[in-house]
Order: structure tokens, then sequence, then C-alpha cells
């Protein structure tokens, strides 16, 4: 089927149990999918934008009550969609971070962490992880000394993910975040992978800033996000505009610079909106996502060479996975090669292994139905088997 051309169709959540690790908390409910058909075109939510001309003062549709209900349900203070989770680390660094400053990263932060830094001009410093791939407060207290040794000055901000990209692990965030308190440093939780889909509370967590992505894990469309934070930051991070044209005279009112004036209209904001009651109750169905993953992880880990790389017992449903002693083992001498563990996956309805990966690899379960959690953990020992790979119990 095709939507207009050659432009194909996109059917792979209606077509197949999908495992990708960084779309399944983004895929869409069905009442986004109506609001991104009515809601498509650019300035669809400006029909009642009224004085003071801002985004989240828009009444109807309900975009000013949203912003509130997104920073009540994170128990912040304040918060701005963005677009995605990378614009809200930009935006609280350009509110922070001076030229020359040093900023605290994990050896866990996304790529676009250390852009956020680099875009102020501020000079990344990395807290190593430990042997269990987790950060720990103790490494970020030795971590601020020896900063402030080395570059002479306190770091001007803190990033740690709520849960990292890559093992999906949890870290020590309310220790780290007292940590980075006794030194004044504000600290920013990277939600991406957390916000939307568990739990997360800013003020409990001891938080200054707290960032989300709508399209990892908000069920909203690209590229959508939120900064939510304190009172105490909001004036920084939120600022207004000061400038004056030198010929026209003219000024613009409140619109927030690190905003660019409004930030998400449209099909991204209304499917964010159209999703919001949703994310709100499936948070709380946490442990019954856990439950399905660990189905699969334990699957897999009867397979024979089968690690898990991820801090087990699992706490996310982001998994990262070893199996070079397994179904690299089998590629090694299969005719498709590397090939042959997605192509046998995608044959049993199962997508999201990226092709040819059978060394070391991620998936994640989140979303997934009992009955498609349990398909999929059969699925792989089918696989095994069918490739002379040994199951224990």
């Amino acid at each position: 089927m095709k939507c207009a051309g050659d432009i194909e169709a996109r059917q792979v959540d209606e077509m197949a149990i999908n495992i990708d690790p960084i779309q399944v908390g983004g895929r869409l409910t069905a009442d986004a999918m109506k609001a991104v058909i009515a809601y498509g075109d650019g300035y669809s939510v400006c029909d009642n934008c009224r004085k003071p001309f801002r985004l989240d003062y828009i009444k109807s549709p309900p975009i000013a009550d949203f912003h509130a209900d997104l920073a009540s349900w994170l128990s912040m203070d304040a918060c701005r969609l963005v677009p995605g989770a990378r614009r809200g680390f930009q935006a609280v660094c350009q509110g922070l971070v001076s030229k020359g400053d040093p900023v605290i990263l994990t050896a866990l932060s996304h790529y676009t962490e250390f852009l956020g830094v680099e875009s102020a001009g501020g000079l990344p410093r990395e807290i190593p992880k430990n042997t269990e791939n987790r950060i720990t407060a103790d490494a970020a207290a030795e971590t601020i000394e020896r900063v402030i040794r080395d570059d002479g000055k306190t770091p001007s901000l803190l990033f740690v993910e709520g849960v990292d990209y890559q093992y999906g692990n949890h870290h020590e965030i309310k220790e780290i975040s007292r940590v980075a308190h006794s030194y004044d440093i504000p600290v920013l939780y990277n939600g991406a992978y957390t916000v939307g889909i568990l739990p997360v509370d800013g003020k409990a967590l001891g938080v200054d800033f707290v960032i989300g992505s709508g399209h990892k894990s908000m069920a909203a469309p690209a590229p959508s996000g939120l900064v939510a934070t304190t009172d105490e930051y909001a004036e920084t991070v939120f600022a207004t505009t000061a400038v004056k044209g030198d010929q026209t005279g003219r000024t613009f009112g409140i619109k927030e610079v690190a905003m660019m004036g409004c930030t998400l209209m449209g099909v991204t904001v209304m499917g964010m909106m159209a999703s919001f009651p949703h994310v709100k109750e499936r948070v709380l169905r946490w442990d019954e996502e856990l439950a399905k993953s660990r189905i699969i992880t334990d699957a897999l880990l009867s397979i024979e060479g089968t690690t898990i790389l991820s801090e087990m017992p699992r706490r996310h449903t982001l998994t990262r996975i070893d199996t070079r002693d397994s179904f690299d083992r089998v590629a090694a001498t299969h005719k498709k090669r590397g090939f042959f563990l997605s192509s046998a996956l995608s044959k049993m309805g199962i997508t999201g292994v990226i092709p040819g990966a059978t060394k070391i690899w991620k998936f994640n379960t989140f979303g997934m139905t009992m009955a498609q959690a349990e398909y999929t953990a059969d699925a792989f020992r089918e696989i095994a088997t069918e490739n002379r790979l040994s199951l224990s119990d």
C-alpha cells in the first residue's frame, strides 16, 4: 500500500512485533494518530492564539493546561515542550553554562548531551562507569573533586541519565543529586527512556531539571520532548527576550529566547497531548512491563553461550545482550552469515533487531502484550534449536 507516489505506507507495528530499542516507547496511540490527521497542518494549533502570543498560553486546544499538567505530573514547577530531548539539553546549557565552564556528564551519556554542552562552549568531563556499567555517587564525587582540582572551577551543571541508552541500567540519581548539590551544582536528569514509561518524580529524585523525549517514550510524533524545572531555575532557562531593533525599535514581548519563541506546533504537540492520558495510565503498570521483559531475557539466557550485559535482574525493558558465543557462532557458518538472525525473526513476525547483528545488540520489550512476550521468547528458543544451539531448562 502506498501513501502517495512512491511513498510506501509504513506498517511496522501493524504487521510485526517490534523490539527496536529506541522505537517502542514512542509508538503512537490511536488517539495520537487521530490528532495527527486532524492537526497535520503547521499552524493548526494557532487558530486561537491570542496575546501574549506564545504556545504555552494557548487555551484552545488546551495547550496551556497541558504544560501545567506535565509539570505537576513530574513533580516539577514549570515545563516547556521542545523538539526532542536534545533541544532540552541545549536550552538548559544555554541558560547555565558559560564558555570554558566544565560540565559533568557520564561515561554513558548520549552524544546529544555532549553537543548540548559544546553548543554553550562548555567543557565535557565524564563520570566513569563501574564494572557493572552503573554510575555511582562515589564516582560522581570523585569526578567533581578531580574537575575542580584540574580545571580550577566548580562545574556549572551535572547530567545524569535516569536509564542509559546503552544498557538500560538505573543509576544512583538521588545520591548523585545530593553529592552535586553539596557543591551547589544543579542536576539535569535525562529521562529520555523513563519519562512516559515509568513513574518519574523530579522532586523526590532531587534533580533540578527533567528532560523527556516525546518520540522515544511518550507515544508522540517526532521531534518532540519536554524540559521541566523548578522555580529556582525557571526564570534563567526560560528567560524572555530583552533585545530591541536598533532601526525599528521593535521588541518581542514575552518570547522565550531558549525556546526561540514558540516550540512545538501542529502535529507534534497535539499528538503528545492526545497520548498523555494513556501515558499517565501506562506508567502505573511498569511492573507488568518488567515481568514481560523477564520472560524474554530468561528465554535468551536459556540459550547456550548467551549472556546479558545489562544489570540483572532487569529493571528496565531495554536490554543489551551478548550473543558472540551463541548466535554469532551460528553466523560464522550460516549461508546468510550475520543476517540469519534478523531474517529468522522476520519470518516469525518479529522486527527491530539490526540486520547483521549477532554479536552485541539491544532490544526493548516495552508495550508488548503477555502473549507477544511469550511468543517472542519461544521464537528465540526455536531459532536456537533450529541452529543446533542447546537450551537449558
